[in-house]
C-alpha cells in the first residue's frame, strides 16, 4: 500500500498539517496539504502546503524566504492530522513576521499580543 493512501483525507484531498520546531518542540503555524503537497514535502524535505485561499500549492518561504526544512513527518493515530517536525530557516514562520503564528494570547476576555514582530512584513514580502 502506498503511504500517502494511509492518510485520511477529508472530502476537499486535505489534511491538517502542525509545524513544530524540531528542537525546542514549539508550535510555528498550522497549514493544510493535499496528497502533491505531502508527497512534494516528503521529497525535498522542505514544507510545501495547499493554500485555500489561492487554490494552489504555496511553498513555505517562496517569497520570504523563510522556508521549513523538514526533519520528521508524523501521522496522528487516527491518520488525519500530520506533524512536520522542520527547522524554520529565519526564525520567522508568520507572514505577521513573527516567529510563529500563536502570538495571541486570551487574557482577561481579550486577546493580547504577546510576541514582538520579528521583522516587518512590509520588508519581507514584494507588494505590487
Amino acid at each position: 500500500m502506498n503511504w500517502l493512501e494511509e492518510v485520511t483525507w477529508d472530502a476537499n484531498g486535505l489534511v491538517p498539517v502542525i509545524a513544530q520546531e524540531h528542537d525546542t518542540g514549539r508550535v510555528l503555524m498550522f497549514a493544510w496539504m493535499n496528497r502533491e503537497a505531502l508527497q512534494l514535502s516528503s521529497e525535498s524535505k522542505q514544507a510545501v502546503y495547499w493554500s485555500r485561499s489561492r487554490n494552489k500549492l504555496w511553498r513555505k518561504g517562496e517569497e520570504s524566504g523563510h522556508v521549513q526544512k523538514i526533519h520528521e513527518i508524523r501521522l496522528d493515530c487516527d491518520e488525519d492530522v500530520i506533524l512536520l517536525k522542520v527547522e524554520q530557516v529565519g526564525g520567522i514562520a508568520c507572514h505577521t513576521g513573527r516567529h510563529n503564528c500563536f502570538f495571541k494570547t486570551l487574557k482577561d476576555g481579550s486577546w493580547v499580543i504577546d510576541q514582538p514582530v520579528i521583522k516587518n512584513p512590509n520588508e519581507i514580502y514584494k507588494h505590487e
